[in-house]
């Protein structure tokens, strides 16, 4: 008898490697035991993901695709900093996963430098489209602003993650990141409006 695919394998093996590595951390996610916890065999785990790199990368893709849902939903710079931090407080180790292992989202061919940042991190070009949406032009003409907000915005997680802040202080870290985007944006809105200028 034919065996028929199974459409809800790929996410089932996902899940199950997201759930090793939440308990034992990288070293955890072996094909074999993702194979167990998937209830399926390593042939079937190997079929749809080339190997441990290539599982990595497909949990890291799941996790930017969730984080990217709180994006969208702020319509404005400022709306969609909030969700970043948010978001990254209430998944400490999904967030650290990420930055750990982003490396493993570049195909590994070399390029320019902001391709690489764009091809590691899927939202990136979500910030610059944002950025262009506020002050004009495209997306790639506000890298450089966009590479200012991530820094700020990362800074301030693994600040708070690695709770580098005495106790009681986390909302003012917060603040000052608050008023650090204030000053980009406005820094980027004055050099707009020079530039309409002349």
């Amino acid at each position: 008898m034919p065996r028929h695919p199974d459409p809800d394998l790929e996410e089932r093996i996902l899940k199950a490697a997201h759930t090793l590595w939440m308990r034992g951390g990288e070293k955890s996610l072996t094909m074999r035991a993702v194979a167990r916890a998937a209830h399926t065999n390593t042939p079937a785990v190997y079929r749809r993901f080339k190997n441990r790199r290539d599982l990595l990368r497909g949990l890291l893709q799941r996790i930017a695709l969730q984080i990217r849902q709180h994006f969208v939903q702020a319509h404005s710079i400022e709306g969609m900093a909030e969700a970043y931090v948010d978001r990254a407080l209430q998944i400490p180790h999904e967030y650290e996963l990420f930055y750990s292992h982003a490396y493993a989202l570049t195909t590994g061919r070399g390029g320019a430098r902001v391709t690489a940042i764009r091809e590691a991190r899927p939202n990136f070009g979500l910030l610059e489209s944002l950025l262009a949406d506020r002050l004009g032009g495209k997306g790639e003409d506000h890298t450089q602003l966009a590479l200012e907000v991530w820094s700020l915005l990362h800074g301030t997680v693994m600040l708070l993650l690695q709770k580098a802040v005495p106790a009681g202080h986390e909302e003012e870290v917060r603040q000052a990141c608050r008023e650090g985007l204030k000053a980009l944006l406005q820094s980027a809105e004055k050099k707009t409006q020079l530039a309409a200028q002349v």
